[in-house]
């Protein structure tokens, strides 16, 4: 039960997280051209291919973050270019007043977009997930379908006898 809990709540983290960025990747896939202008005025070199690059990975990476598909790459590029865009696009010290301060917000906001697809690189996608399915984990009977509440016995000499197995033989002394 804890475990369809933990499940049910890396999943809605992966949602939340990629809404957070999708719509706006996707607005900007429609207009490449004014994101690239709006990061050549920032100073950004070679603006027109940082903004594709960054489309793609704004597009793809919530992807493949909803999917749960590579984990580690998805959430360290992920807060990668949250990171990025937190200090390139969000530079607030460049301005006064109430502008500085909806900056200072948004870098806020990116910088902790970025711990989340660092927390998210860390714990992986959980079962629920593309990674989920293909380890077998979604399709894992429970202990009780498997009798292992009915006959411990019956259930330990299954799993192993409580022994880890790695699937390799043990290596063998030299006589």
């Amino acid at each position: 039960m804890i475990a369809r809990a933990q499940d049910g709540t890396l999943l809605a983290a992966r949602l939340l997280l990629a809404a957070a960025l999708l719509p706006t990747g996707i607005a900007r896939a429609l207009n490449v051209s004014g994101f690239a202008l709006t990061l050549a005025g920032n100073g950004m070199p070679f603006p027109n291919a940082v903004a594709t690059a960054a489309v793609v990975v704004q597009v793809f990476g919530p992807l493949a973050l909803v999917l749960g598909v590579l984990p580690r790459l998805t959430g360290l590029a992920l807060a990668a270019f949250a990171t990025a865009t937190a200090f390139v696009i969000h530079d607030f010290w460049r301005y006064i007043g109430p502008t500085a301060i909806a900056e200072r917000t948004l870098m806020l906001a990116d910088l902790g977009l970025a711990g989340g697809f660092l927390m998210y690189a860390l714990t992986g996608p959980g079962a629920w997930s593309w990674q989920g399915w293909r380890a077998g984990t979604m399709a894992a009977p429970s202990p009780s379908a498997t009798g292992a509440a009915k006959n411990p016995a019956k259930s330990a000499a299954t799993r192993g006898g409580g022994k880890r197995t790695t699937g390799r033989q043990p290596a063998r002394a030299a006589a």
